[in-house]
């Protein structure tokens, strides 16, 4: 005969219940479809173009867990003509934001660097936008070999 259930175990497991209930959607990885919506709630259908974009990234991860990346816009960074912004998206990680770096004339460069968590080998896709609405993206694939989000 089945044991009854005490309210101890009761709310242990609905705690448990919970908790997974609220993890586990994070626990899903961004994809090439998830991507592409987080880019059109940014700007719409607006045409992207090539160039401009100068990415440092290796094309093979050795370390997932903290991969360096380097990203550079060529732009005058005048006041008419000038970088905005810089949104770095990964078509293989939990989210499928990864950074937004923001620019003003007064930097003097449109550069930034940083190191990013790679979950699995994936998509890098950056976008820039320019002082006059121009869009100018570049994508590049990225192995990882070991460790990353996941393991």
């Amino acid at each position: 005969m089945p044991q009854a259930l005490s309210r101890r175990s009761f709310a242990r497991a609905s705690l448990i219940g919970a908790a997974a209930a609220v993890i586990a959607p994070r626990l899903a990885f961004a994809d090439a479809k998830s991507v592409a919506a987080e880019i059109a709630k940014l700007y719409g259908d607006r045409a992207m173009s090539a160039g401009r974009i100068k990415l440092d990234l290796a094309q093979i991860a050795e370390n997932g867990l903290a991969a360096p990346i380097g990203v550079e816009v060529e732009s005058p960074m005048t006041e008419k003509d000038f970088v905005r912004s810089i949104h770095i998206f990964a078509d293989g990680n939990p989210a499928p934001g990864v950074v937004t770096f923001k620019f003003t004339p007064d930097c003097g460069r449109a550069a930034a660097s940083t190191r990013i968590r790679l979950a699995q080998s994936q998509n890098i896709v950056v976008i820039a936008e320019m002082s006059d609405g121009q869009l100018f993206s570049h994508r590049q694939d990225v192995k990882v070999t070991v460790g990353g989000c996941a393991g």
